[in-house]
């Protein structure tokens, strides 16, 4: 089970990065069930870690603008095991998208301070 917290009315959880030859990075991320991908993360931060470069793609943001956005790879620990995952490179918070939520339980009580819980379908 993953725990997180409502703040500011947004669904935020901590993932953890692995980069080969650093410490694990915890990074708090917003739960955006509009967004059909796995992780967002500021330009910068993947910069910083220095996260391999896959490609670019074509992306249609929630104003139904489209933008280009590099797609990286990145390492993370989903529920105390590793995934590969796909990364854009875009925005100035990290979001969590429903590629990383698929086949999992999302509750989220809604009010500041509410519980966050992603857990198996029962």
């Amino acid at each position: 089970m993953i725990q997180g917290t409502v703040v500011g009315l947004q669904a935020r959880i901590s993932l953890v990065l692995r980069v080969a030859g650093r410490s694990d990075l915890e990074v708090e991320c917003i739960v955006d069930t509009g967004f059909e991908g796995a992780l967002t993360l500021p330009p910068a931060v993947i910069d910083h870690l220095d996260l391999p470069y896959l490609s670019e793609i074509s992306a249609n943001l929630a104003d139904n603008t489209d933008v280009i956005a590099n797609v990286y790879r990145a390492t993370i620990l989903w529920r105390g095991v590793e995934r590969n995952i796909a990364v854009l490179a875009m925005g100035r918070r990290p979001l969590i998208g429903t590629a990383l939520l698929a086949d999992y339980h999302l509750s989220v009580d809604f009010y500041e301070g509410g519980s966050v819980i992603i857990d198996d379908i029962l």
